[in-house]
């Protein structure tokens, strides 16, 4: 027998007085999926987080958690754990007295050590948590939710100050959980990190859904993006892409795209628009004409093309 959503809404929709913070939403999360919450600030990120974890109550719609429906009370099923607008610690206690105090809350003070350990916190675990910085503090609540053994995780912004390693860190964590049936739903504002971790997305615009669906659909190849490209030989490869249909020179003189820090080779620069077809084509005549290609990316990743292009339009209709 399939095992249950892990997360299924229909309709669902809160008011804070005159103010509609979720309009209509529908959600899906599978067993095992990290799944992607982005949207611009007042999008109704941090009200969907908070109806998942039991803080507050939807005022229309059904939401049925692990194969549970949710009723009109502040309770969610066993097996649910995260956070919202980060973790709820005690500064004057040290890292594992946190930890054991939510543990014996729950009965239970057994994988302690294992929780410190997977967020990899063992050499500061005696240390008064009021000395740790932001993504230590982070990494802690994650090391919280995993006392619980959970089969839904939610975060809001879990890299939140993490520096390159600790950032490595929690992926790997979030993805051994994923990899062993675990449903993680997480928020964040960086585009790189939903790259990084997500299969699918949900992106929220004033409080309705703006895109739902997978990764790979949503930066779709028919999407026109700017790229930097940097070859051995510009002047023929701004000829090239004068030449090829589809194509478009954003920056004639090769300098830094619109937003993006100059650097040693911002002459040798090009900047051009279009599809995937035609970026291929276009490469394919540098291969022809024995140009290198030195670097050929986007200005801005296809995700976040695709979100400020959706948030945009829903902003716009609303």
């Amino acid at each position: 027998m399939d095992a249950p959503p892990a997360v299924r809404a229909r309709g669902i929709s809160k008011y804070f007085a005159e103010v509609v913070a979720l309009d209509g939403v529908d959600l899906d999360v599978a067993p095992g999926q990290i799944h992607g919450l982005v949207g611009p600030n007042g999008a109704g990120k941090t009200t969907l987080l908070g109806l998942l974890l039991g803080l507050a109550v939807a005022d229309k719609g059904t939401l049925e958690i692990l194969g549970t429906p949710v009723g009109r009370a502040l309770a969610v099923p066993e097996g649910v754990a995260g956070f919202v607008d980060g973790p709820g610690l005690y500064p004057s206690m040290t890292a594992r007295q946190n930890l054991a105090a939510l543990a014996t809350l729950r009965g239970d003070t057994l994988g302690i050590d294992e929780a410190i350990d997977e967020v990899g916190l063992t050499d500061v675990a005696d240390d008064r948590v009021r000395g740790f910085s932001l993504g230590m503090r982070q990494r802690l609540g994650l090391a919280a939710a995993l006392l619980t053994k959970p089969r839904l995780l939610v975060l809001d912004e879990p890299s939140n100050g993490l520096d390159p390693s600790g950032k490595k860190h929690v992926y790997g964590v979030l993805k051994r959980l994923a990899a062993n049936g675990t449903a993680v739903m997480l928020s964040s504002h960086r585009m790189d990190d939903v790259e990084a971790l997500c299969s699918e997305v949900t992106i929220l615009a004033t409080g309705r859904v703006a895109f739902s669906g997978p990764l790979s659909k949503l930066a779709s190849e028919n999407r026109e993006l700017d790229y930097r490209v940097l070859t051995s030989d510009p002047m023929t490869a701004r000829r090239l892409a004068r030449e090829i249909r589809g194509i478009r020179v954003v920056d004639e003189l090769g300098g830094a795209a619109e937003g993006q820090p100059d650097d040693e080779n911002a002459g040798h620069l090009l900047i051009v628009s279009g599809q995937v077809a035609g970026m291929d084509e276009f490469v394919k005549r540098l291969v022809q004409e024995d140009i290198a290609v030195r670097e050929l990316a986007p200005v801005v990743s296809p995700l976040e093309a695709a979100f400020l292009a959706l948030t945009e339009q829903q902003e716009s209709n609303g």
